[in-house]
């Protein structure tokens, strides 16, 4: 395995994000490699780490000045041994090909964690659509439809929505796909309910953590009433992170985004979530306007000089990341501790770097891995498909009882995996050795293809 990512690194090495998640997958799965050699055999670590199809291409787009620009875009086809390609879209500056790879990579693993049947994809672009007026943003997101058309379908690859890419960006995606496709298929989940969106989609990433936590804390009789828990972040996957928690009698105490974060040691409460809601989704602000509203509270710029974030030194029960990668590093994990913290449930996409995790494992931390704590979007995106297919809409209450029943699932599957491969406890391993048991299986099922 050592010569294998050896190999990965040598062919690409650029995609540092990418290396990092096909080294976490592959140190869980040498148990499984051990005592199945078969697998050896039919290279399956070199099939399920290569993807079986990757799309760039240029996406030119005119400005409210008549400016033309050309950003980049991408989609990453990892695997389809379970369904149809399935992951969301990310625009943000940041984006490359081994960001999206990295995604894609870990998609696959967390669909198939979900019990449903979709493969695992992942695309994006490297514009940001914030500061961007509508008809920019309407503008960039048909030019970006108008390639990536080509390449999806029902039945295919069916996107949704990421970092940078909500509702909005969902509709001026599908309505040129309609266009270009002369079609009304279910080829995009995170759509708006009057057009085929599912209840409790927006919600499904954010509460989906909220029910693995609760379920981590039940293994131990414990619950989250009366923790005071930490947030990073403070879009959709915060946001409904918050409101369950604070649903669940928790204490949410701070939420951040790229410019700094807050700290409310009198807890964000219901009311001071809905102003967060409206400051960031319609008035498309900053966290820092939130201590103008409550100037109890306490803002503290981000500041990239420093080799770690104050956000996480703060005395804690529960922490949830729900920003973005790699937020979480060796000097955070130790602050964390300190602070007391007993359990860390990943909103986010890998937001605690190797370092950090393996502070957690040592310090008896209870962690959960993004692939299995945040695993309720794309599992109410499944959901979403099914509906499409059918044609229906299923109530709020009966869509929040499938999303609780699958995240209580995975929450059994990932203990069940851990145990039976000598890792008691331990939910990374777990979760990455169910997913790629399961990936892996269906793969040598059809064949070499």
């Amino acid at each position: 395995m050592e010569e294998m990512v050896a190999r990965i690194k040598e062919r690409d090495p650029e995609q540092r994000e990418f290396h990092q998640a096909v080294e976490e997958v592959l140190q869980s799965v040498k148990p499984v490699l051990d005592q199945h050699l078969e697998f050896r055999q039919q290279a399956v670590l070199e099939r399920i780490t290569e993807p079986e199809r990757i799309i760039i291409f240029r996406i030119p787009w005119m400005d409210d000045e008549g400016q033309v620009h050309v950003n980049r875009g991408f989609r990453v086809e990892m695997n389809s041994a379970l369904g149809p390609y399935k992951g969301g879209l990310r625009f943000h500056n940041s984006v490359n090909l081994g960001i999206i790879k990295f995604l894609a990579f870990e998609q696959v693993f967390k669909n198939s964690l979900t019990t449903l049947s979709m493969g695992g994809g992942k695309g994006g672009a490297d514009f940001d659509p914030k500061g961007r007026s509508d008809g920019e943003v309407m503008r960039f997101c048909q030019a970006f439809m108008a390639e990536l058309f080509r390449h999806i379908g029902p039945n295919t690859d069916v996107p949704a929505g990421d970092i940078g890419v909500g509702a909005r960006e969902i509709g001026y995606l599908f309505g040129m796909y309609k266009k270009l496709s002369n079609e009304f298929t279910g080829v995009l989940t995170g759509k708006s309910l009057g057009w085929g969106g599912s209840l409790i989609r927006p919600e499904a990433t954010g509460y989906g953590v909220v029910y693995f936590a609760s379920e981590m804390l039940g293994v131990y009789g414990d619950r989250l009433e009366n923790k005071k828990c930490l947030i990073s972040g403070s879009g959709n996957v915060a946001q409904f992170t918050a409101e369950k928690i604070i649903e669940f009698g928790g204490r949410v105490i701070t939420l951040s985004d790229s410019s700094g974060y807050i700290y409310d040691e009198a807890g964000i409460d219901g009311e001071k979530l809905e102003y967060v809601k409206q400051l960031k989704n319609i008035r498309r602000g900053r966290i820092s306007d939130y201590v103008e509203q409550y100037p109890e509270a306490v803002y503290t710029p981000a500041d990239p000089g420093l080799d770690h974030n104050p956000l996480w030194m703060h005395p804690a029960d529960c922490v949830f990341p729900c920003a973005t990668q790699n937020e979480i590093n060796r000097r955070d994990a130790q602050h964390l501790v300190d602070g007391g913290i007993r359990l860390v449930c990943e909103g986010a996409n890998m937001p605690a770097m190797p370092e950090a995790i393996d502070i957690f494992h040592q310090e008896k931390v209870l962690f959960a891995p993004g692939k299995a704590a945040n695993a309720g979007g794309v599992a109410v995106s499944g959901l979403e498909m099914a509906q499409n297919s059918m044609r229906i809409s299923w109530p709020r209450e009966e869509v929040d009882k499938r999303l609780k029943q699958i995240i209580k699932s995975i929450h059994t599957t990932c203990l069940d995996a851990a145990a039976k491969y000598g890792a008691s406890g331990d939910y990374m391993a777990g979760a990455n050795i169910a997913g790629f048991i399961k990936v892996v299986n269906a793969m040598l099922d059809q064949g070499l293809v």
